[in-house]
């Protein structure tokens, strides 16, 4: 009778087992058949190697802004919980802007001929209500934003940064489109060298004329300082997501693989992204006239270029869409009018024609066509047909992210059906 017992116990476990593994093979069966229809993007963009904490800012700026657009746009956006989570970053973008705007004046004041007008005025040369008394405003800020742990923006420590900020030293070196210069543009072009040469992140403006907001002790951070905050992630990171709604069957679903930060042993990696359907490539035309944080002598849009020829020449790559970003646009467009397009080797055959809107249009599609030249000498004869397509692109103008994906959705979609022979 026992035997008997222990034969049906032993026989029921077995069912149960039994019926577990064919759930969990249903469940692996709708997950490859729902795979099958997730179009899988690869994002990636020229990585500076950044050797301190400032100088991470202004490298990660461009995917960060996409990857958030993402979520505001087609998920579900940021709760308050992750909206606060903000604050401490935004607060660190902050001292970590005046402390390189404050070594910027400083080293300037040291080695310039005309050193005076690096100097900081007499009224940020002492505190009048913080414990450091004696100790210089700029000296005090300077220490606060070396640190690895930040205090949180107090109204107080946002006063002495405004004052700072509105420094005369200080706005020679961040002036950028207001420059009365009596219609010099040589003036222009040497206020703006600093700026480029101190590698000013693009946040550093915005978070300055919020210092107000930023530091009331009810502070929660809105979806655009979420966009403009500079953090660093590590590792690849995932989003899913649809252009046209989650909810529309038309439309295909995207996994976007974020791999911004992954600079170092790229060879390595590089081919277990085989088979995406497209590899998102943004490249910062503003940044044709600046240099690398890590080798001072090399310009950062040769580092794009050689980057994306490196891209277009890998054979898992062979037969993957590549869409081409040229994204801060609304930085170039106010930049190519002062500052030369041809400061940069990759640019120096190119000849203004003329000046405004109209020059603005010459010069991008000179940049344009140049990336456009690379592409077909990179590409094999039996390849040129796969899909190329190039997105002007300002990361923060949530309208054209969106319009750009939408067009992007488009574009993949005609390519599947005309490879499955419906087109």
């Amino acid at each position: 009778m026992g035997l008997l017992c222990s034969r049906h116990q032993h026989s029921n476990k077995a069912d149960s087992e039994n019926i577990q593994a064919a759930e969990i093979e249903r469940r692996i069966e709708r997950e490859t058949i729902a795979e099958k229809h997730i179009q899988k993007l690869l994002l990636l963009e020229k990585i500076q190697f950044c050797s301190n904490v400032l100088n991470v800012l202004e490298s990660l700026e461009s995917q960060q802004f996409l990857s958030r657009q993402i979520k505001l746009l087609f998920q579900m956006g940021f709760d308050e919980a992750e909206l606060k989570s903000y604050a401490p970053v935004i607060h660190a973008n902050v001292y970590q802007t005046i402390k390189l705007l404050i070594d910027g004046s400083k080293e300037l004041a040291q080695n310039e001929a005309d050193s005076s007008k690096y100097g900081l005025s007499d009224d940020n040369k002492s505190f009048s209500d913080l414990p450091s008394r004696g100790n210089e405003i700029g000296d005090k800020l300077s220490e606060i934003g070396g640190r690895l742990d930040y205090p949180r923006l107090t109204k107080e420590l946002s006063e002495d940064i405004e004052k700072l900020w509105k420094d005369p030293a200080i706005q020679v070196l961040v002036a950028f489109g207001s420059v009365d210069d009596g219609g010099s543009s040589r003036t222009f072009f040497e206020t703006y060298a600093r700026s480029s040469e101190l590698q000013l992140p693009d946040c550093a403006s915005y978070f300055m004329e919020h210092l107000k907001r930023l530091s009331d002790v009810t502070y929660v951070p809105t979806k655009e300082d979420v966009l403009f905050a500079r953090v660093r992630t590590t590792g690849v990171v995932e989003i899913q997501f649809s252009p046209v709604g989650e909810n529309k069957k038309s439309g295909e679903v995207y996994r976007l693989f974020d791999v911004g930060g992954q600079r170092n042993e790229r060879r390595k990696w590089i081919h277990l992204f085989e088979g995406v359907t497209a590899v998102i490539f943004c490249a910062a035309i503003s940044d044709y006239d600046q240099m690398l944080y890590e080798d001072e002598s090399k310009n950062r849009m040769m580092e794009t270029r050689e980057l994306f020829e490196w891209v277009l020449k890998q054979r898992c790559f062979e037969k993957t869409s590549i869409m081409l970003f040229l994204n801060k646009f609304d930085i170039f467009e106010k930049k190519v009018q002062k500052v030369p397009l041809s400061s940069c080797e990759w640019f120096k055959d190119y000849q203004p024609v003329t000046s405004g809107k109209q020059e603005i249009e010459h010069a991008y599609e000179f940049v344009k066509k140049k990336f456009e030249e690379l592409y077909y000498q990179c590409t094999a004869p039996d390849r040129v047909d796969r899909v190329f397509k190039i997105y002007r692109t300002t990361a923060l103008d949530q309208k054209l992210v969106k319009k750009t994906f939408k067009l992007l959705d488009e574009t993949l979609r005609r390519r599947n059906l005309s490879e499955a022979g419906l087109l």
